[in-house]
């Protein structure tokens, strides 16, 4: 007997909360660790969000002991309680960055402040009146003041980096600023140090604090400008109404209760009044109303809804009131979906971070080295000259070198695009999974569309009535017997017919008989009257003569519409074109993506003729009809191997094998039964238009990317060497330490501020 084979257990993804990460070093050495663990398939370290992604396989790992491998790196972690909503997570993250901030403009204010004061006192003749010496002590106190209470951070950080043997942007600042401050010490209480030496005894105290005040006015600018990029993510938490009015029995009978929206169960009653928001997703059973959804879909407009209509959780109710049965609540309704797929999206990297990640490896180490480097240098050089003091100017270009130099940027200048682009997204109704379909979307050459619901409306519609010449019936009268003989069908063509009656108000009658005939049409009794409804088969076997109608059929077939035949007591009514229309936007939608260089391929498996019919009305370069699935999963195949990179579109459920095929997976839905898991993108609009926005904005938010990283690297690269002195012998520029704190702080919240440039780009 063989033995049972085992399954391979699936691999699960864990997200942890990752605290102490100050920097691009930081988040590097982090994921390096994770990376390393056994059973780690893969590790997504994000420095805005402070969160680890981990995918392991839990037969090798578990999520406790990643998170004390974190640990074990110097930098605090924990797991999220399992309880703990999409929605309490995001405030939680909210509080503690509203609490961040406040600390760090706190401690930047107090620290200028005293810095300030510092540099006044420093100055000949405005403390005339007190003795050197007391000056230099009063200055210490401060000093140490300032560094124990405001920069506390940067040399407990310094320290614990250096136990676990690694090094980030808290050692850059904690050593320059150290050594500033045991130069100064030995300055103030053993000046004769120095004087024996032939060097001044002067102290760096002002120098010191200013530094700090600095570096915590760079980093509480860029918490604000962090907390900025998480709009869009804040304000969907925030449509999350706290209560719900629910129908529920009070022992009295049923009442109407407010309870906690948490409490809300599958199958109850809820009331929304008008100017409510709606609590949870259902269906209306009574009442109507306009309902906004603009905040989730990104459509301006007011959407109608009545009896049997969907609702999502979070949409605002507008004029009217009704009641619905709740049918997804908690972690499966849409928005709770939307913002989980958010925050994942905001913690994933896009593939163009690995360069700044390898550099961030090795950066503090090759700035020590610079920086000692420069020491040496200089005191060289001075020595060699007979320079006064050479030790002085050595110390002062090391020290800049060490304080101007800025993993920050380098850490931030992806996230941050990749946080703004994906909330901006969700402020246009499009949902982008992670930072490699952003970066991927931007590469699209070719666009492939499925036909029915992306191009086209995605339900039939009556588009023509035509009555036979001669017959004794009005076009109403002959939609009103169709009509009326195909309530009893359950073929679209045969709902399209009977809503486009109820449409115009026509009076339908109760049939008495009805018979469908397979592949041709169906027959029945309406009254006294026997009704045919069908093809050009069906009529021929009912005795109708449709030559009066040749034309006329032979347009509609023409125009992409499905001619349905009416016969009544055998003689030829009329015929009522059905199609299913393209969507009124899909058009211009298709122009802003020739517009964009790119190439258009619709999918179908209709008739070559009415595919035709479609593509020209709807400007699409090219069509392959009459295929099933699997076709189309063989024509993106084809383009690919063609060197193209390919963008398919669909309703992501019967497309879903091209949908996954494509380099990109776009699903359209209406924003109430959308399948969010089903592709790379989500369309939550269900317009054509979506698709044409989400890869502008890519492309835009790569630019942004790249103009980060450059502006990163080449602050650093211009930076450092100029901190080191290399301008000075030909142009006499020396950068000081309090300059090299400043351009230090300045560089991380420029490149913020570039990526919320995004939030105000106008996507079309």
């Amino acid at each position: 007997m063989s033995a049972t084979k085992q399954q391979p257990v699936a691999p699960e993804t864990v997200r942890i909360p990752v605290s102490g990460m100050t920097c691009a070093a930081c988040q590097a050495r982090v994921q390096r660790t994770l990376q390393k663990q056994p059973g780690v398939a893969d590790a997504s370290v994000n420095l805005m969000m402070r969160t680890a992604t981990v995918t392991f396989r839990p037969g090798e790992t578990s999520p406790s002991m990643l998170v004390d491998a974190i640990r074990d790196t110097g930098y605090g972690a924990e797991l999220s309680s399992p309880d703990q909503t999409a929605f309490a997570e995001q405030e939680a993250r909210d509080r503690a960055n509203a609490a961040e901030f406040e600390e760090l403009r706190r401690k930047a204010i107090v620290s200028g402040a005293i810095g300030a004061v510092a540099m006044l006192a420093s100055m000949p003749g405005m403390t005339s009146a007190a003795p050197p010496r007391v000056l230099s002590l009063a200055l210490l106190v401060a000093t140490v003041f300032v560094m124990v209470w405001a920069g506390r951070q940067f040399y407990v950080g310094a320290w614990t980096a250096f136990c676990h043997g690694s090094a980030d942007m808290n050692t850059l600042v904690a050593i320059g600023t150290g050594a500033a401050f045991v130069y100064s010490l030995v300055a103030t209480l053993a000046p004769s140090f120095f004087l024996s030496r032939g060097a001044p005894a002067d102290v760096y105290y002002e120098a010191i604090v200013i530094i700090i005040a600095l570096v915590l006015t760079g980093h509480a600018f860029e918490a604000k400008a962090k907390m900025r990029t998480a709009t869009a993510l804040r304000a969907l938490v925030k449509l999350q109404p706290k209560t719900a009015r629910v129908v529920r029995d009070g022992g009295d009978g049923l009442t109407e209760a407010d309870v906690p929206v948490e409490t809300v169960e599958s199958g109850e009653i809820v009331v929304v009044r008008p100017g409510e928001r709606v609590p949870v997703d259902g269906e209306i059973v009574s009442g109507e109303s306009a309902v906004d959804e603009s905040m989730l879909t990104g459509e301006s407009l007011p959407v109608a809804k009545g009896i049997g209509a969907r609702v999502i959780g979070g949409t605002m109710n507008r004029t009217g009131a009704f009641r619905y049965r709740a049918t997804t609540v908690g972690a499966d309704s849409v928005l709770a979906q939307i913002v989980r797929l958010m925050r994942d999206a905001q913690g994933s990297r896009a593939p163009i971070q690995r360069l700044a990640d390898r550099i961030s490896g090795i950066f503090v180490p090759v700035v020590v080295a610079i920086a000692i480097a420069t020491f040496i240098t200089w005191f060289v050089a001075g020595s060699m000259a007979g320079a006064d003091a050479p030790a002085v100017r050595a110390f002062t270009a090391a020290i800049a070198v060490l304080i101007i130099a800025c993993p920050c940027a380098m850490g931030l200048a992806v996230p941050t695009a990749v946080m703004v682009a994906t909330g901006k997204g969700a402020e246009l109704g499009i949902l982008i999974k992670g930072g490699e379909t952003l970066q991927r979307t931007g590469d699209v050459t070719t666009v492939v569309l499925d036909k029915t619901g992306t191009v086209t409306e995605g339900r039939p519609m009556v588009t023509d009535v035509v009555v036979a010449p001669g017959a004794r019936w009005t076009d109403a009268e002959l939609i009103a017997m169709a009509a009326s003989f195909e309530t009893m069908s359950e073929h679209p063509l045969a709902s399209a017919i009977v809503d486009y009656a109820r449409g115009r108000m026509l009076t339908l009658m109760a049939p008495d008989a009805f018979q469908s005939v397979t592949g041709q049409g169906a027959t029945g009794r309406v009254g006294s009257s026997l009704v045919a409804a069908g093809n050009q088969v069906l009529m021929e076997h009912v005795g109708a003569d449709t030559t009066a109608l040749r034309g006329a059929v032979d347009r509609l077939a023409a125009e992409g519409k499905t001619p349905v035949y009416i016969a009544i007591d055998g003689a030829l009514a009329g015929a009522i074109g059905v199609a299913d229309p393209i969507k009124d936007t899909s058009r211009e939608a298709i122009g802003c993506l020739h517009a964009m260089g790119l190439d258009v391929v619709m999918l179908t498996g209709d008739t070559q003729r009415t595919a035709d019919a479609i593509a020209r009305a709807a400007g699409i370069d090219r069509v392959v009809a009459g295929v099933l699935p699997e076709g189309k999963v063989a024509e993106v195949k084809r383009l690919q191997s063609e060197g193209r990179v390919v963008a398919m579109v669909g309703d992501g459920i019967n497309d879903a094998p091209a949908l996954a095929q494509a380099d990109v997976g776009m699903a359209i839905g209406g924003g109430t039964d959308v399948a969010i898991e089903a592709a790379d993108i989500v369309l939550m609009r269900g317009d054509l238009r979506s698709a044409a926005q989400a890869i502008a904005l890519s492309r835009r938010t790569m630019r942004t990317m790249k103009q980060n990283l450059f502006w990163a690297f080449a602050y650093n690269v211009i930076g450092i060497p100029i901190a080191a002195g290399v301008l000075y012998p030909s142009l006499g520029i020396q950068l000081s330490p309090i300059l090299a704190s400043a351009a230090m702080a300045f560089s991380s919240v420029s490149v913020v501020a570039n990526s919320l440039r995004l939030r105000r780009a106008a996507i079309r």
